[in-house]
C-alpha cells in the first residue's frame, strides 16, 4: 500500500514515465517481440483514504474536496464542482448547458442517473436548421442563439442536492460564488483554454467583455480573473433555488437576449424544465457489472454492447494494443456505431429497443460478422437487425466519499464555450446543444456522426448525448467510476478505461495513461494515438484498416478506483490543468 506522503514524489515518477511511455513504440504488434510492461507500477495513482475528488481544474477538484471534509457526502461534494467549475473551467464547467451524473448510494446499496441533459424549445422546428437548398446551415447551428437548448445544469444539480444530498444549498455553492466575486489567478490551462477560441469569442460583445482584454486577447497567466455578474446568477440561485435561474431575473435576461437575436428560447421554455431520473443500463461483464447512462445518452447502449462482443475474446493473451487486439476493439466500434445510426434517441419520444442492443444474444449474432485477420468495410456494415418486443469539450468528474457514495458525472456546452455567445447581465454562455439533434437525418453532425429520424428535432426533445459517466460494481459495491469529454469519442474512451482496468489488472492512473484508438463506423477511419507503434499500424493497415494518427488526444478521463477502503483517484495527463484533490 502506497503511503499519502509520498504523493509528490509518485506524481513526478507518473509524470515522468508518461513522457517516455508516448514517445516510444510500446506496441509492436508481434506478440512474440512485443516488450513486457508491469502496468500495475508503472504509472501510479493518487491515494485517499476519507475522500476524493478527480477533476479537469484544480480550484474546483478542491472545493469538492473541502466540502467532504466538513462533513458532506459525494453529492454534496459533487454539486460544489459543479458550480465551481461553471466558474473556473468555462469552456465546459456551465450553467447554461447539461449533462448526466451517475450517483451510487452505499446505505442503500442502489445506484441512480440524474437526467438534466438540454431540451430542445417549444418552438423548435425540425427543418429550423436547414437553408433553402435543404443543406443543413453550420453557422446557424453551430454559433447562433437558435442553436442553444433549454439549459438543465441547474435543474439537475439543485435536484441531485435535494434528493441525496446532505448539506444546505447555500454551504455548497458559497465557494463558487466567492471565487467568482473574488476571483483567482489565470492558470496556465485556462490562459491556452480561452485564447484557442479568443477570435470566435470576440465576436460577440458580450462574450468578449467577459473573457477576453481590451486587446480582445486572452487574460494574461497571473492576472485575476474576476466574473461579477456570475457571481450575482449563483447568488440568486444560492438565495431562490431552482425559481432564482428558471423564473425572475436571470430568466428574464436570457428571453431579452433571446428576443434581441433571433433565439427561440422563452420563459416558458425555461419554467417547464425538468431534470429526470432515470434508471442506468447494468449488464454483467465477466465478473463485474457495468452500470452506465441510458437514452438519451448512447454512451451506456454501446460501452455495453461493445464489452458483450468482446466478452468471450481472449483479449489479456492478445496483448494490449497489439494490432490483433485493436483489430477486434475496431470491428467491436464499428458495429454499435452503426446501430446508433439508426436505433438511438430520446426514449421519452421514440422506442430505443435497449433491452436487445444490450442483450448477450444479439452481441453474439453481431460478432460473428467480425473476420479474426480482415477488417470489416465500414459501407459492408448496416445496423443490425433488432427484433424489438417493446467537444471534444465536455468535462467529467468523479467523487467519492468516506460512506462509500460514489458520483461520476459529465456535463457539457457541447463547443468549448458553447456558441461563444453570451447573455448580458447573468456572465452566462449559451450552449450550442441544437447542434446534436440530426439537423437532416441522414447527414454528419460536427463529430461526423451519421443519426437517423430517431434522433429529429421536436420540441421538448433531448438530443442524443455521447456522455457515458460509467461504474464497474463487484460484489454490489463500485469498483471504479470514470468518464470522458470528447463528442463521439467518449464512449470508446470510457470503454478502454474499463478495459484496461478490468481486463488488463492496471491500476487507475495506468488505465488511463495507455494509447487509445477510435473508430466510429462512418468516416471508415481507425484513429490512433501517437503511442501506438509503426509497425503496429503496418499490420493494421494490411488486415485493411484506414489508420490515421490522430492529431489530436482522444478523450480525457477523470476516474476513480476504490479497492479495500482505499481511494485510487486518476487525472488524465493528456491535457494540463486536472487535479486530484484526497485526504
Amino acid at each position: 500500500m502506497f503511503n499519502s506522503h509520498k504523493a509528490p514524489v509518485k506524481k513526478l515518477l507518473a509524470a515522468t514515465l508518461l513522457l517516455t511511455f508516448l514517445s516510444s513504440n510500446t506496441s509492436t504488434g508481434d506478440e512474440e517481440k512485443a516488450p513486457i510492461i508491469n502496468y500495475k507500477t508503472r504509472f501510479l495513482p493518487e491515494i485517499g483514504k476519507n475522500g476524493m475528488v478527480v477533476g479537469p481544474e484544480k480550484l474546483a477538484a478542491e472545493i469538492g474536496l473541502s466540502i467532504l471534509k466538513d462533513g458532506g457526502n459525494a453529492i454534496d461534494a459533487a454539486v460544489a464542482t459543479g458550480f465551481a467549475l461553471a466558474v473556473t473551467y468555462p469552456r465546459a464547467g456551465n450553467l447554461g448547458g447539461g449533462g448526466f451524473m451517475l450517483i451510487h448510494r452505499q446505505k442503500e446499496n442502489q445506484q441512480t442517473l440524474i437526467d438534466y441533459r438540454e431540451t430542445a424549445p417549444l418552438g423548435a422546428q425540425s427543418d429550423m436548421f436547414l437553408d433553402e437548398s435543404g443543406k443543413v446551415d453550420r453557422s446557424r447551428i453551430y454559433f447562433s442563439h437558435l442553436a442553444a437548448g433549454v439549459p438543465g445544469t441547474v435543474a439537475g444539480l439543485l435536484s441531485a442536492l435535494e434528493r441525496y444530498g446532505s448539506l444546505p444549498l447555500e454551504v455548497v455553492i458559497k465557494p463558487a460564488i466567492k471565487l467568482a466575486l473574488e476571483g483567482f489567478p489565470v492558470s496556465y490551462a485556462l490562459n491556452y483554454e480561452i485564447k484557442s477560441r479568443a477570435k470566435r469569442l470576440a465576436e460577440n460583445p458580450e462574450a468578449a467583455k467577459l473573457f477576453l482584454t481590451t486587446e480582445k486577447s486572452a487574460p494574461p497567466i497571473g492576472s485575476i480573473f474576476k466574473q461579477g455578474e456570475l457571481a450575482n446568477t449563483l447568488m440568486r440561485i444560492s438565495e431562490k433555488g431552482r425559481d432564482g435561474f428558471y423564473r425572475g431575473l436571470t430568466a428574464q435576461l436570457i428571453t431579452e437576449e433571446m428576443d434581441s437575436a433571433g433565439g427561440i428560447i422563452n420563459s416558458k421554455d425555461l419554467d417547464r424544465y425538468a431534470a429526470i431520473e432515470r434508471a442506468p443500463l447494468r449488464q454483467t461483464f465477466r465478473d463485474y457489472e457495468i452500470v452506465s447512462t441510458p437514452p438519451p445518452s448512447s454512451g451506456g447502449i454501446h460501452i455495453i454492447q461493445m464489452l458483450n462482443i468482446l466478452e468471450e475474446l481472449d483479449l489479456k493473451g492478445m496483448r494490449l494494443n497489439s494490432a490483433k487486439y485493436i483489430h477486434y476493439l475496431t470491428e467491436s466500434m464499428k458495429r454499435a456505431y452503426a446501430d446508433r445510426s439508426k436505433y438511438l434517441g430520446d426514449s421519452d419520444f421514440v422506442h430505443v429497443p435497449v433491452t436487445e442492443l444490450i442483450s448477450k444474444k444479439y452481441a453474439k449474432t453481431i460478432g460473428k460478422g467480425i473476420s479474426p485477420d480482415k477488417a470489416s468495410p465500414s459501407k459492408t456494415i448496416s445496423p443490425g437487425d433488432v427484433q424489438s418486443h417493446e467537444s471534444p469539450d465536455t468535462t467529467h468528474f468523479t467523487v467519492a466519499d468516506r460512506f462509500g457514495n460514489v458520483v461520476t458525472n459529465t456535463y457539457t456546452l457541447n463547443f468549448s464555450f458553447g456558441s461563444h455567445i453570451a447573455v448580458p447581465g447573468t456572465g452566462l454562455l449559451l450552449n450550442n446543444e441544437m447542434a446534436d439533434f440530426a439537423a437532416r437525418p441522414g447527414v454528419a453532425n460536427a463529430y461526423g456522426l451519421i443519426e437517423g429520424q430517431a434522433n429529429g428535432i421536436v420540441p421538448g426533445k433531448r438530443p442524443l448525448s455521447s456522455m457515458s459517466p460509467t461504474m464497474a460494481m463487484q460484489n454490489g459495491s463500485p469498483i471504479l467510476a470514470t468518464g470522458s469529454p470528447g463528442g463521439s469519442i467518449i464512449i470508446t474512451t470510457v470503454l478502454q478505461v474499463i478495459l484496461n482496468s478490468l481486463v488488463f489488472d492496471m491500476n487507475i492512473a495506468s488505465a488511463a495513461a495507455q494509447p487509445r484508438v477510435h473508430h466510429q463506423w462512418l468516416p471508415d477511419t481507425l484513429r490512433v494515438e501517437p503511442g501506438i507503434g509503426p509497425d503496429t499500424i503496418d499490420i493494421l493497415e494490411q488486415m485493411g484498416h484506414n489508420v490515421a494518427t490522430s492529431s489530436r488526444t482522444l478523450g480525457r478521463t477523470q476516474s476513480i478506483a476504490l479497492k479495500d477502503g482505499w481511494l485510487y483517484g486518476a487525472t488524465d495527463s493528456r491535457r494540463a490543468g486536472g487535479h486530484v484533490a484526497s485526504y
